[in-house]
């Protein structure tokens, strides 16, 4: 078998080097050395995430990572198992020869593999970018035979270990669509054609960057011609509380709809009124992070217009803080903490980009520890010394004193999660960030509570919630409310 197919190798590349290719040598040659060391995939990564939305980098992200580990499996175990010699050149033409030929073994193509892993990574995040990539995959794995530096069988290999390397990289990160929501409670909302009767309430001020002015209306008019929208966030207009309240008060005479466009905060304001006034809330995200928009399942404004033209929405949890029994409710969609835990998100969320998750994740944790103090409090009774407590509004994923995500909104649960204080914490918890054992480490509670009561509080301590700050106040009381607020949201078919 093993003589079958070294033959057929052979034969095939042969076939390939005598055979005329109209106008391949001006391309193939310089594709083949544009792939050298990935930085033709690299560059395209480059450009997806410096002009493409959060889709595009996410993609872009999944493509780089697929590359490096074929990359890697290429160098370390491909090479070094199958000792196969370069191709015989005599019978490739000298037009198609590369100037600087490999000196590493042939079997498999390491420009193969990271070609099909690229495109393979992308292809998870988005089919239809992957399938556009799949013919310059291709063409850089066939120019790896035409200019004579591989065998057919080294590029088939190849091919086959960077798809492999896209599919385990899917394993230990899985795509959007593996991680989509359960199925959360779906609601009843009115379908609103061109956006008959929902009234949107825009933050001007979310998301805009320095220089960067966006006409938030004409977006919501590009794909929802028939809203009606009040701006808030610039000089003369309505202040936000004010417009959110007129907008969802005109939404329940009219029996449709109460809109918002803005970061987490101004949704989180948002969604306080829709619930008082019995009225669904359409998300469309427009801030920098939009935590609560990504998590619903909502990454465009154009996605959220789909959603309230068909009617198609669902229920999802809120969670709230009062100060005492019978009080306003405070509510929050995220998060709620007490202590360091803002800070260390900011400092990982700036160093995310830069040099990934799990650095920046340690990164903060070390610079929070380094200059934090922890506070005393009493947590459902129990005093105890904390340099965080966090609650989040439903389960989270991700790092033990750093989680980044929810997958169901309406699970019913306070994600809480407490960092302690006390003899050799600091170093304690930043060994374990260092060696990837947060979730086993003493100075690391976690819990999946109802309820949750906070007391013993110093004067002047301050809480966050979903990006605002204020004065806690000596005793807290956090619950939820089930399945409290209908959003819309494209349902899976």
């Amino acid at each position: 078998m093993r003589t079958v197919l070294s033959t057929w190798d052979r034969r095939t590349f042969n076939g390939v080097a005598t055979r005329h290719w109209p106008g391949a040598e001006r391309v193939l040659p310089k594709l083949s050395r544009a792939a050298d060391h990935g930085l033709l995939w690299l560059g395209a990564a480059a450009g997806a995430a410096a002009l493409g939305g959060r889709p595009a980098r996410r993609a872009a992200l999944r493509g780089v990572a697929s590359l490096a580990v074929a990359s890697l499996t290429v160098n370390t175990l491909g090479k070094r198992s199958v000792r196969r010699e370069r191709p015989i050149l005599d019978a490739v033409p000298v037009i198609r020869q590369l100037t600087r030929q490999p000196f590493t073994t042939s079997f498999p193509s390491g420009h193969a593999a990271s070609a099909a892993a690229f495109a393979t990574g992308v292809a998870f995040e988005n089919k239809w970018w992957g399938l556009a990539l799949a013919p310059l995959a291709a063409s850089v794995a066939f120019s790896r035979v035409y200019t004579g530096v591989h065998y057919p069988g080294d590029v088939l290999a190849g091919a086959a270990l960077g798809a492999g390397a896209a599919f385990a990289v899917r394993g230990f990160a899985p795509t959007r669509a593996q991680m989509a929501p359960p199925a959360r409670p779906r609601a009843d909302a009115p379908a609103l054609p061109d956006g008959d009767g929902l009234f949107v309430v825009t933050n001007q001020g979310s998301g805009q960057r320095a220089g960067s002015h966006i006409d938030q209306t004409q977006v919501i008019h590009d794909v929802l011609p028939q809203a009606e929208v009040t701006e808030c966030g610039h000089q003369g207009a309505a202040p936000l509380d004010k417009a959110l309240q007129a907008a969802a008060e005109r939404a329940a005479e009219r029996g449709g709809a109460f809109g918002v466009l803005g970061g987490d905060g101004t949704i989180n304001a948002a969604a306080a009124v829709a619930v008082r006034h019995g009225v669904p809330l359409a998300v469309l995200p427009g801030g920098t992070r939009n935590h609560f928009a990504y998590d619903l399942g909502v990454e465009t404004v154009a996605e959220a217009a789909r959603a309230v033209q068909t009617g198609e929405a669902v229920a999802v949890d809120l969670a709230r803080f009062r100060t005492r029994p019978g009080q306003e409710p405070t509510y929050f969609l995220n998060t709620f903490s007490i202590g360091a835990y803002p800070e260390l998100v900011r400092i990982r969320e700036e160093w995310a980009g830069k040099i990934g998750a799990w650095p920046a994740g340690v990164l903060a944790a070390w610079q929070v520890l380094r200059t934090a103090e922890p506070v005393t409090v009493e947590i459902n009774g129990r005093r105890r010394e904390l340099w965080t407590l966090f609650v989040g509004n439903c389960a989270y994923r991700g790092l033990g004193l750093a989680p980044v995500r929810r997958h169901d909104l309406a699970d019913g649960v306070l994600d809480v999660r407490m960092v302690h204080g006390g003899r050799l914490a600091r170093t304690r918890l930043l060994t374990a960030a260092l060696t990837g054992a947060l979730r086993h480490s003493p100075v690391l509670s976690e819990a999946r509570l109802r309820t949750l009561r906070i007391g013993g509080l110093a004067t002047g301590t301050d809480l966050a919630y979903d990006g605002e700050v204020a004065s806690a106040g000596a005793e807290l009381m956090v619950d939820k409310e089930n399945e409290a607020l209908i959003v819309y949201r494209l349902l899976p078919e």
